[in-house]
């Protein structure tokens, strides 16, 4: 399908592109949905990566599913912002781990996209939430990264089980995504197109209306069952799909037709290649099929020619073990087909470029092709037919008779096994209300116009928000503080001299802040805005003076030393942290001397977050622990324990814990009765490092004279 713009594309593209709303994009079957997505897969410079709720749907959408790229339990889950006590969504009751590709790929990620959004319950939504706050912005819903959410709720529900649902119901109104509690904080943008391109019979049109808004009126409900025609079978028609339920009645129509087909039966085999699990086969892995079946096509046509689409129906004419040949309605020849490839990805990231990237894991090779007598709605939803019997008699599920029926094309090419009535017909009324509202409230212009502003004040506050930075400061500096028995270095000294400048630096910056937002709400588009951009050059030309000047170049002054390995890796990390910060920081600061551009802003900084800051190569800094009596005692011992260690291959606790190193020092025992006082001065310890310690302490009062 190829999509003409229309006020509602154009609409929901700008605010995709432009903002950094939350955008759900919903419209009736037909509307162009998913085309919508591949192109904007095409055109857009934003980074993105595309996730379904299912295995088929994420191969149809050439994404991942959801549960695997966030590593989420397929049971409920609540997180601590939704029930306020702390859980793992593991269900071995480990903390979940992301490898650092994928957390490169978080934390570079401008756009997430979420196809097939009505089957995505809230609370997943919201586990979504958490993992992106985790690497990204913790205060800011889904870590301030854009989602863009296409599906039609009249369509396709989430599967949630009653005991699941009396769970979730404490805290959630509905088992509906829009009912999740970072959604609902995000203020997304609702759009809805309304331009049908699948069907063209205003009638058939009104119908569909009708029956996805619950108000099947009785000229129409008379008009649809004028198509019931009873004991129909697709072989007797001929070209027709019979649209059920369940699989088992899809299956069992299948194989009886295919049974009844007394031509020889060809089976070919499909090709698996690397990762590419069984349950997201598009097709049979042994395709068994004859000469006369009807069969679906379920791929676009990859060659040039493009003679066969999703969902295109047909009859074999030749086939042996090497070619199939399928016959279509309206087509002069026959199609002679080729296997085609299905691709099984995983994002990664590019060390050179910081795109994005699609890596190929695992292929599935087949003839694109399946029985199509009979499949059931679950798996047409997305697909258009010429002609289909729907039988949805047994229909179980809100939107299931919406699904079935809308998937062709005009009233003329369906026909119904059973009538439709009213009390057959299952819809949600918190979802027909909840599209009621998106109908009546279509987003203005202005709008977007604001949204765009918005969005490029929140990229120039977020550039000059020096918060980030005085809240790890402070929490390295309560590390050290908690354990100041068992660190030593001058990371309290610097903290403390960095502080005031950060200080300084968050008022100058929201102050200047305020002119920002004046200058842009007032003169509008930062990007044409003169006086701005000047303004702009000259803040970051100060601020990444400061920066270098007041903080980095105290921040690689840093040292300590500690025996206490969990200690040295809280540290740590909250360094690394302030580091990769500031890296940040600096980078985006010396794109934006130049100009504020928002899209060579976010390449700018994707890059940044995605390479680690070079660190300088310079002699290791001695540290002096000036709270001991004797400084160079205390290093000498260290040395030993250090030396020791080594030799017989064991920790530095093991030795001497630094606090005995530090009573050592101070109390300076000269004999074995002295040194056995010292609390954590075992028998063992004694026995096995008196001797030394003594001696060390001797040669330095004999050499220091102090006895």
């Amino acid at each position: 399908m190829e999509l003409k713009s229309n006020a509602e594309l154009d609409l929901a593209y700008n605010f995709v592109e432009f903002t950094n709303r939350s955008v759900f994009l919903t419209g009736k079957a037909g509307t162009g949905k998913t085309t919508f997505l591949h192109t904007l897969r095409k055109t857009s410079r934003k980074r993105i990566i595309v996730v379904a709720p299912t295995g088929v749907a994420a191969i149809n959408a050439k994404g991942v599913t959801i549960h695997s790229f966030f590593q989420m339990p397929f049971g409920p889950m609540l997180t601590e912002r939704v029930s306020g006590i702390r859980q793992s969504f593991d269900n071995s009751g480990h903390i979940r781990k992301f490898n650092r590709n994928k957390i490169k790929i978080i934390k570079s990620l401008d756009l997430l996209v979420i196809d097939e959004i009505s089957m995505v319950r809230a609370d997943l939504l919201d586990g979504i939430d958490d993992v992106l706050r985790q690497y990204r912005n913790k205060n800011l819903p889904f870590g301030g990264i854009q989602l863009l959410m296409i599906g039609d709720l009249q369509q396709l529900a989430p599967v949630v089980k009653d005991d699941e649902w009396q769970l979730l119901r404490q805290y959630y109104d509905t088992v509906y995504f829009f009912s999740s509690k970072a959604l609902k904080e995000s203020n997304p943008i609702n759009i809805e197109l309304k331009n049908i391109f699948r069907q063209s019979d205003d009638k058939f049109i009104e119908i569909l209306n009708e029956i996805r808004d619950d108000k099947l009126s009785e000229s129409s409900m008379i008009e649809l069952n004028k198509r019931y025609k009873p004991g129909v079978t697709s072989n007797a028609e001929g070209e027709y799909i019979t649209l059920t339920t369940h699989n088992a009645s899809a299956d069992r129509i299948n194989s009886e037709q295919l049974t009844k087909i007394k031509n020889k039966a060809h089976s070919f085999i499909a090709e698996v290649d690397g990762t590419f699990s069984e349950y997201n086969y598009p097709t049979d892995f042994e395709l068994t099929l004859k000469k006369d079946a009807q069969v679906m096509f379920i791929k676009n046509d990859s060659s040039p020619e493009k003679l066969y689409f999703n969902g295109k129906i047909g009859i074999i004419t030749a086939i042996d073990k090497y070619d199939i040949e399928v016959q279509c309605k309206d087509d002069d020849e026959p199609i002679l087909l080729h296997r085609e490839v299905w691709e099984n990805i995983r994002y990664s990231t590019n060390a050179v470029t910081a795109q994005i990237e699609e890596e190929k894991v695992g292929s599935f090779t087949q003839y694109p092709l399946r029985l199509a007598w009979a499949i059931t709605i679950h798996k047409s939803q997305g697909l258009t037919f010429e002609k289909a019997i729907v039988d949805a008699q047994q229909a179980f599920a809100h939107g299931q008779i919406y699904v079935a029926l809308s998937r062709c094309k005009s009233l003329e090419g369906l026909i119904l096994s059973s009538k439709i009535s009213g009390r057959g017909i299952i819809c949600d009324r918190q979802v027909i209300s909840f599209n009621r509202n998106i109908e009546e409230n279509p987003p203005k212009k202005q709008e977007l116009v604001r949204s765009k502003l918005d969005y490029q004040f929140f990229l120039l506050s977020e550039l000059y928000n020096y918060r980030p930075i005085i809240y790890q400061l402070t929490r390295c500096k309560k590390l050290v503080t908690e354990n100041a028995n068992i660190v030593q270095g001058n990371l309290i000294e610097v903290i403390d001299q960095i502080i005031p400048s950060v200080s300084s630096l968050i008022d100058i910056s929201e102050k200047f802040l305020k002119q920002v937002h004046h200058l842009l709400f007032a003169e509008g588009d930062a990007e044409k805005n003169i006086q701005l951009q000047k303004r702009i050059n000259k803040a970051s030309e100060y601020f990444k003076e400061k920066t270098g000047q007041q903080i980095i170049s105290l921040i690689e002054g840093v040292a300590f030393e500690t025996d206490n390995r969990s200690v040295r890796k809280s540290i740590k990390n909250v360094l690394t942290k302030i580091n990769e910060e500031l890296f940040i920081k600096m980078e985006c600061l010396i794109e934006t001397t130049n100009k504020f551009i928002v899209y060579d802003y976010l390449d700018v900084r994707a890059k940044a977050a995605l390479k680690p800051p070079a660190r300088k190569v310079k002699k290791k800094t001695e540290i002096i622990d000036t709270t001991v009596k004797y400084p160079e005692l205390y290093k000498k011992l260290q040395e030993w324990r250090k030396q020791i260690a080594n030799d017989e291959d064991l920790p530095l606790y093991y030795i001497a814990h630094q606090k005995l190193l530090r009573q050592i020092t101070t109390l300076l025992p000269t004999t074995e009765k002295q040194l056995k006082t010292i609390k954590g001065m075992g028998p063992k310890k004694l026995k096995q490092y008196g001797k030394d310690i003594l001696d060390i302490v001797l040669e330095y009062c004999e050499e220091k004279k102090i006895l």
